[in-house]
């Protein structure tokens, strides 16, 4: 396998503050350690790149999100510190701007246009790794051009077209055709977003 994770594709403005309060991290980091416990998220250990994150919408600012920062998918447990606020984007200038102590996730923007869809209908997005996962689940549920990056404006608008024109809408689990292992799921709630990946990791047949 040819690892393209963790690197930031997108221009980031970051500025370094206050990291988000703990209040808001409580039920990030329960899936997140759930996910992590099933190594969906993790680390290569050959090239100690990390993957896999999670946001949920400010509960505050619905216009911002918080995210868990860059490579910090090898950590047991994250605290306040390993977050990132992204504050404002540009899907069409492949921008965003984020405050915390540690940058976002390589794959903010994609986060971004997923709260972008439905009139702001989704307060939480998470991006795991999983090859047998990925691999059956191929082109039987919403994919990505094959052609795309992750973490580009193109994977964003990628996202947009398939939301548009097919069942993304309802089966809310979108497999990244050109990033192998790459899965998202989405929802209203953090707790929807992690039973449909929980629920399609029970079908994955292992040899």
């Amino acid at each position: 396998m040819v690892i393209d994770e963790g690197y930031i594709k997108y221009e980031c403005v970051w500025q370094k503050a206050p990291p988000p309060d703990i209040k808001y991290l409580k039920e990030i980091n329960y899936w997140r350690k759930k996910l992590f416990d099933k190594k969906l998220i993790g680390v290569y250990k050959d090239s100690e790149i990390a993957y896999g994150n999670i946001s949920i919408r400010h509960p505050e600012n619905p216009r911002q999100f918080i995210i868990t920062g860059t490579q910090t998918g090898a950590l047991n447990k994250l605290e306040p510190q390993h977050f990132s606020v992204v504050t404002s984007y540009d899907i069409n200038k492949n921008k965003i701007h984020c405050l915390g102590l540690i940058k976002s996730s390589s794959e903010a923007l994609t986060h971004a246009m997923i709260y972008e869809l439905e009139d702001g209908e989704y307060n939480s997005v998470i991006h795991v790794h999983h090859y047998k996962m990925w691999e059956q689940l191929k082109n039987k549920v919403p994919t990505t051009s094959d052609k795309i990056a992750y973490g580009t404006k193109d994977m964003g608008f990628e996202i947009k077209r398939l939301y548009n024109i097919g069942n993304l809408k309802t089966e809310k689990i979108l497999i990244m055709g050109g990033h192998e292992e790459g899965i998202i799921t989405f929802g209203n709630t953090l707790e929807e977003s992690g039973d449909i990946l929980l629920h399609y990791l029970s079908k994955v047949y292992v040899k």
